[in-house]
């Protein structure tokens, strides 16, 4: 199976220590974030977790303890951006994160740690030209540490549109442009773009539009075939496996305006509050009335090595 740790949250950045706990109890509790009573229990163990993937803004806090992990495949989603403390108020600095990107590429892998360049949208501050400059210097820096990119255009969430108001969509023009100039800065750096839930029109030659966590994306990463069952798609456009996280929302404090996991900063700071490092649970602990299940988890890698799709220069 495959087990998620960053749809709902960072825990890189913040819950670092819980987690190694966690790895250590070897099982962890998550909450059904619509049902909060109904409570899944993962075990923890490379016997039935094939991939554990990251989505972190951070890496940095996780990585000194990373030999902790040996024994799992883990897949690393780093997001690194051209935005400042007035969109990403408490994210660390760009080189910081760049340098802790490098860092764990050089520790797991080159193939194994995917850029996030996510999400982009437009404005007087970050236009188009802008985009093109920062992605470029990015891309340049970090090509020798990873082989892929991932790219989306903001959505508009409820959430969003309260906690960043005045903030727009990227016109369909504007997305062709981008696209095709990033297209050309990725070939020059033999980088893979891969766009998450955006039209099959952008599709080129180094630019991907089935989805940034699907099951070749994580074949190509891991090394080996997964023979899975079919699962119906998070949405209707995305063919990525987003199922199975043990993140919270409402629980991320990079505090980006964008952001559609976080309600506000006050209810993120109530819940960061009632994190507790033994806990099984990444905020608080049992309630009355939970209902504890546990997770079906199957193994699916069949020990075949995947290579399609890689680089000519990777073969």
């Amino acid at each position: 199976m495959i087990l998620n740790t960053g749809s709902r949250t960072d825990i890189p950045a913040y819950y670092a220590p819980w987690f190694y706990n966690r790895i250590r109890e070897g099982y962890v509790l998550a909450r059904n974030p619509y049902y909060p009573s109904q409570v899944t229990r993962y075990r923890l163990t490379p016997k039935v977790i094939d991939i554990l993937t990251f989505c972190t803004k951070n890496p940095q806090p996780i990585l000194d303890r990373l030999q902790e992990l040996s024994e799992y495949c883990c897949v690393w989603y780093v997001t690194i951006t051209c935005y400042g403390r007035d969109v990403e108020p408490f994210v660390p600095e760009t080189g910081q994160v760049m340098d802790s990107f490098k860092r764990l590429s050089a520790l797991v892998g080159k193939e194994r740690v995917i850029w996030r360049y996510d999400p982009v949208f437009l404005s007087d501050i970050y236009p188009e030209e802008y985009h093109v400059q920062q992605f470029g210097w990015m891309a340049d820096s970090l090509s020798r540490y990873t082989d892929r990119c991932v790219v989306s255009f903001i959505d508009l969430y409820e959430k969003t549109k309260r906690n960043f108001p005045g903030i727009r969509e990227v016109a369909w023009e504007e997305q062709k442009r981008l696209i095709k100039a990033f297209s050309r800065i990725a070939a020059r750096n033999h980088i893979k773009i891969h766009l998450c839930c955006e039209k099959k029109e952008l599709e080129t030659d180094h630019v991907d539009t089935k989805g940034c966590m699907t099951k070749e994306v994580l074949e190509q990463a891991a090394g080996f075939s997964l023979n899975m069952p079919k699962k119906r798609p998070a949405r209707p456009e995305c063919g990525c496996l987003l199922g199975a996280d043990i993140g919270a929302y409402n629980t991320c404090g990079h505090g980006c305006l964008y952001c559609y996991a976080n309600y506000d900063r006050k209810t993120v700071a109530r819940n960061m509050k009632n994190h507790n490092l033994d806990s099984p649970f990444l905020i608080g602990g049992f309630q009355e009335g939970d209902i504890i299940k546990e997770a079906v988890q199957t193994p699916w890698r069949d020990g075949q090595l995947s290579l399609s799709g890689l680089y000519p220069e990777a073969l």
